[in-house]
């Protein structure tokens, strides 16, 4: 393999070790401009994407440890990566897609675990990772403000009492 070659791969050997997922996409009739806007797109969700040779991209896959891609890279493929979630990637592909019809997802990999297409549409319809961290901190502080209104419930009743009684007018003899 030429010099340019290697080091184009060691690039991507590179951004598949520090990303935690990949999507493989097929561009195959999306223009320049769309192309353009969807690169944005994801460079807003931190998320990026890029056009790769397949036999590059089957080689650095190789060297990154990630099983072999032999059948699976055929025609014009576009990588998407991040350090991110996936989730936010899935959902600007998934919005694009739906806006343009195209790019088709092919197959992605997460945590070195290949998740087909319709798993990465389900990854879309997830909430974001903030969300969801959100409703987990809402479920674990639901019990423990239960906890405190059943602790205080009695001392709240008594000064109810208290207050009802202290209204109430004096009897007359």
């Amino acid at each position: 393999m030429r010099q340019e070659k290697k080091s184009i791969s060691a690039e991507y050997v590179q951004r598949l070790n520090t990303a935690p997922f990949f999507i493989v996409v097929d561009y195959t009739g999306l223009k320049v401009q769309h192309f353009s806007e969807l690169r944005k797109r994801l460079r807003v969700s931190g998320a990026e994407i890029h056009v790769v040779k397949n036999t590059i991209f089957r080689i650095a896959a190789k060297e990154a440890g990630i099983a072999d891609l032999t059948g699976a890279l055929t025609g014009q493929i576009s990588v998407i990566t991040g350090p991110k979630d996936i989730s936010a990637a899935a959902k600007v592909l998934k919005s694009f897609t739906a806006e343009f019809e195209k790019p088709k997802v092919r197959f992605g990999y997460l945590n070195n675990q290949r998740i087909e297409a319709a798993g990465i549409a389900t990854l879309a319809d997830l909430p974001s990772i903030e969300v969801l961290r959100s409703k987990f901190l809402g479920l674990l502080q639901t019990p423990a403000s239960q906890l405190v209104r059943v602790l205080n419930e009695p001392a709240n009743a008594l000064a109810r009492v208290l207050k009802a009684k202290s209204e109430q007018a004096p009897p007359t003899a």
